[in-house]
């Protein structure tokens, strides 16, 4: 029989063992889920889990970690699915910093180019999608790992995975990874919509560019989704209005911009450059998901 001092012993270090692995079990929370605030969230309710469970047949604990994690953020997921109608696109909470550069905890969340447009992708999958291209894609975890978590073979995980791919590769391109030069291609964008340049624009635009615009629940109009560069350089020069209000940020660790007229955010443009040119523009202008944000450190 184990005594009270053995569990006390046994807790601490179990959760010395949690707070070693959290920044990685935030990070696969964070590509599960799309946003910081909910993955923080999902972490905490697997910690409970976790705090209560029996550890003592757990032979390999990362796994075993990663997977009540990946569980807890599948359920979310499929409660989200449940909540509400699928959208036509959806941005996620962006994570806003200076052009100074990212602080440390959101390095490690973002690594390995995790932008905003793979994120909006992800939002397009199902959960069971998301889950088996997120853990093996990104994490490396096994297909016999995963195919528990969604009670499937591991075969149709793996099956899962290879969908998921698919459409992250045609929708998701890997972006340019000088932030500076990508500031550069975003500054011409702006300068040339500023000056009413269709030319100019069209010339900074790949030619199969995609704009997704997110505009929620309280601005349906201004969610769609605009394809190819003659239709986004128009949309440009019709929002040319707002290029006074325009602030330099990093939106998920690469260059955009927030709108901020009397210090409110009224839109985020997340750019993805790849070669030289927009291949993406992610625009979120919902409202209430905007006041949300923090922008004291890129506005002071």
């Amino acid at each position: 029989m184990i005594n009270q001092e053995g569990n006390e012993t046994r807790t601490g270090w179990l959760e010395q063992t949690f707070e070693e692995r959290r920044p990685r079990l935030r990070a696969v929370a964070f590509r599960m889920l799309g946003s910081s605030a909910d993955a923080d969230d999902a972490v905490q309710d697997a910690w409970l889990r976790i705090s209560r469970a029996d550890t003592s047949a757990v032979e390999n604990m990362d796994a075993w970690l990663t997977s009540v994690v990946a569980r807890v953020c599948l359920n979310q997921l499929r409660s989200r699915q449940q909540r509400r109608e699928e959208p036509l696109v959806r941005v996620p909470d962006p994570i806003i910093s200076p052009e100074s550069g990212l602080d440390p905890e959101e390095s490690a969340l973002l690594a390995d180019g995790v932008g905003l447009a793979l994120l909006v992708v992800l939002e397009s999958l199902t959960p069971a999608e998301r889950l088996s291209f997120v853990l093996h894609d990104m994490f490396g975890v096994p297909f016999d790992e995963i195919a528990p978590m969604l009670e499937r073979s591991p075969e149709a995980a793996r099956k899962l995975a290879s969908r998921a791919r698919r459409r992250v590769q045609g929708q998701a391109p890997t972006p340019d990874p000088d932030v500076h030069r990508q500031r550069e291609v975003v500054d011409a964008f702006f300068t040339a919509a500023r000056e009413g340049d269709f030319d100019a624009l069209v010339s900074v635009l790949h030619p199969d560019v995609v704009l997704r615009s997110d505009g929620g629940t309280a601005r349906p109009q201004l969610t769609h989704v605009l394809h190819g560069a003659q239709q986004v350089a128009s949309q440009a020069l019709i929002a040319a209005r707002l290029m006074p209000f325009v602030h330099k940020v990093l939106v998920n660790g690469a260059a955009g911009v927030i709108v901020v007229p009397r210090r409110q955010a009224q839109v985020v443009m997340a750019f993805t450059i790849v070669e030289g040119s927009v291949a993406a523009i992610d625009v979120l202008s919902d409202p209430e998901r905007l006041a949300r944000l923090d922008l004291s450190a890129v506005l002071d």
